[in-house]
């Protein structure tokens, strides 16, 4: 019997996901410029660096051409677009023919509820929970054998858990953020069975703060890694833009009570409209069995197979955080009570990734300013890279490791010290 239509199924390679959307853009793209170029000779000068470097051959056209030689400077840019279409074309047949997959298998699961997991990778001490988005799966925390951040933290000594938030069934279709961070995720941090390191990438990164200020008790620490805070700090009009987006989307989400995948990474792709084909482009030029290729292979895979965000939750975030900015303003609520996070009182590390196209670094710069005592990281890596690339491990996992060695010290100095006021209260009796 087959599946129903929203239960996750094998990962079968469709991407990029949409994939008509980016070759539209691709196609709009080429045909703007064929057409410009009719308009356009060599006498025009404001051509960029970033221009040069994708178009070489246009380039030595446009150099070479005088400023009446309108027929060599229009082939020139035909000819240089439709080189860019085939490559992209190659590209995404040389991804959707790659053979890696993905074969490893997951740790034991400490908790369930629903289709929610709490995987347990080991180790000792101070346990670090990862808690990724709610639009992604969990696994690009643990991707491949060499690109595994959980896998080298717990290498390393470290006690790690990653809530994995599975699939939104037809009880999490209704969930709002406040069950999800009131609810879902402080129930998991009772099951860790101690306090937590409490490290939430991007989304999971806004959860981790609710949830740190919500339950202080539970957390040994707080890590936000690449997690957008004033969403206007950047392109406010952008911003707002995606928000008004979310009346066409209303008839979709009222539909399937999820905000589908295509749609989110529909949003996803008007960050950067024209960085997947670029990249497909580059992956095109790769030997397919380097390791490089095989990263890009890995990566987009987990991009691809994205999750749908409950429509409530999409709401809330498309029209308080895009729309009214409400982290930034202290208007975000959860359970009623404003997310603050100049009221928390415990170690923090804020992870701002200067390369980062998806979560820019004045968006989620400030949240190393408002907890006080924050440690602020700022490698030069992208959105995905520093937590999965190929140089993730200098760029976070070290540093990372550092800090939680720190605040295992720490914790271990606490410890002693209300021993040592125990024992010599015991003596005094």
């Amino acid at each position: 019997m087959s599946p129903p239509a929203e239960a996750p199924g094998p990962v079968l390679r469709r991407g990029p996901r949409p994939l008509l959307l980016h070759l539209t853009l691709a196609m709009l793209k080429s045909s703007v410029s064929v057409s410009a170029s009719q308009t356009l000779s060599g006498a025009w000068t404001d051509w960029s660096e970033a221009a040069a470097e994708q178009a070489p051959l246009l380039v030595e056209a446009v150099q070479r051409a005088s400023p009446n030689d309108a027929e060599t400077f229009s082939r020139a840019v035909l000819m240089e677009a439709l080189r860019q279409d085939r490559e992209l074309i190659a590209g995404i047949a040389a991804y959707r023919r790659h053979p890696w997959r993905r074969d490893l298998p997951d740790p034991p699961a400490l908790w369930e509820e629903g289709g929610s997991r709490l995987l347990d990778f080991g180790g000792e001490g101070v346990p670090l929970m990862l808690v990724p988005s709610l639009v992604n799966r969990a696994s690009v925390l643990d991707l491949a054998p060499q690109h595994s951040m959980a896998r080298f933290l717990a290498g390393h000594g470290r006690r790690v858990l990653l809530l994995d938030w599975g699939w939104p069934g037809e009880v999490e279709r209704r969930f709002t953020l406040t069950d999800y961070i009131a609810g879902r995720l402080e129930r998991a941090l009772v099951a860790a069975g101690q306090p937590v390191v409490l490290a939430g990438y991007c989304m999971g990164g806004l959860l981790a703060v609710a949830a740190a200020q919500r339950r202080p008790e539970l957390m040994a620490g707080l890590a936000a890694l690449a997690t957008p805070w004033d969403f206007h700090a950047a392109d406010p009009a952008r911003a707002r833009a995606v928000a008004d987006l979310s009346g066409l989307l209303e008839p979709m989400m009222a539909l399937a009570d999820t905000l589908p995948v295509d749609l989110l990474q529909t949003l996803f792709a008007l960050l950067d409209p024209f960085g997947v084909a670029a990249k497909y482009r580059s992956f095109a030029r790769l030997d397919p069995a380097s390791e490089r290729a095989r990263l890009f292979v890995a990566l987009e895979d987990w991009l691809n197979d994205g999750v749908p965000l409950a429509a409530p939750v999409a709401r809330e975030c498309l029209g308080g955080w895009y729309g009214a900015n409400t982290p930034a303003r202290g208007e975000w609520r959860v359970a009623g009570l404003p997310v603050t996070p100049a009221a928390l009182d415990l170690p923090a590390f804020v992870a701002v990734p200067g390369r980062d196209r998806i979560v820019p670094d004045v968006s989620a710069r400030p949240l190393a300013s408002l907890i006080r005592g924050a440690v602020l990281h700022a490698p030069l890596s992208g959105h995905i890279g520093m937590v999965a690339g190929s140089n993730a491990e200098a760029a976070l996992w070290r540093p990372l490791l550092e800090w939680l060695r720190s605040v295992a010290s720490r914790q271990l100095s606490v410890v002693r010290g209300r021993s040592s006021v125990v024992r010599k209260r015991g003596r005094q009796k």
